[in-house]
């Protein structure tokens, strides 16, 4: 615990973490001090619990703790109404026989890597990732979440047309499309797509 550290450090050590969080900005100075206020409200079983699942967090391998850390990520940027539809989806999905229940683990293992991680885009994307996975690829990370919400505004049958478009767009020029579906309004995206396909 961060208390029990400071108590451990020398005079000399406790002035040079003062000085280190004076050059902290404000906001994560804030933030830090959120936390400790936090842990000294906690009673000594909710410190030893946190404890507890912190150093199981440390014991996990890094490509395990980055797969949480994504996972947990994915499921922040979710629209409310998608979590909810995923929370039914696992609730009907905990009700399943075992044995039903394996088969669809092993069904899901069967899939390749890049599918599996589509699915963390949610149940509405996650189901047309595979089509629209060379739009998404190598995406710069300031259009990712525009890209994602344009993506979920369209209709089903519009993202079948967006994914036949990605198809019939060279690699090289997959960029540009982007940029186009991106700086098109939402009213005018329809006609946008219907264009597109009739070029």
């Amino acid at each position: 615990p961060l208390l029990q550290v400071l108590r451990a450090l020398s005079p000399s050590q406790r002035a040079d973490v003062a000085v280190l969080v004076r050059r902290t900005p404000p906001q994560e100075r804030a933030e830090l001090q959120r936390r400790a206020a936090q842990w000294t409200g906690w009673s000594d079983a909710e410190q030893s619990r946190f404890s507890a699942r912190a150093a199981a967090w440390d014991a996990l391998p890094r490509a395990a703790r980055d797969r949480q850390r994504e996972e947990h990520a994915a499921w922040q940027s979710l629209p409310s109404r998608e979590r909810a539809a995923v929370r039914t989806a696992a609730a009907r999905f905990s009700a399943l026989p075992p044995q039903q229940q394996q088969a669809l683990r092993e069904q899901f293992a069967l899939l390749d890597r890049s599918e599996q991680r589509g699915w963390l885009l949610g149940p509405v994307l996650g189901a047309d990732y595979a089509a629209l996975q060379p739009l998404l690829a190598q995406l710069p990370p300031e259009e990712h979440a525009p890209l994602l919400q344009v993506l979920r505004a369209l209709s089903p049958s519009q993202r079948a047309d967006v994914a036949v478009l990605v198809r019939r767009t060279p690699p090289q020029e997959r960029a540009e499309l982007r940029r186009e579906l991106l700086s098109t309004a939402a009213g005018s995206r329809a006609q946008w797509l219907w264009d597109r396909m009739g070029r």
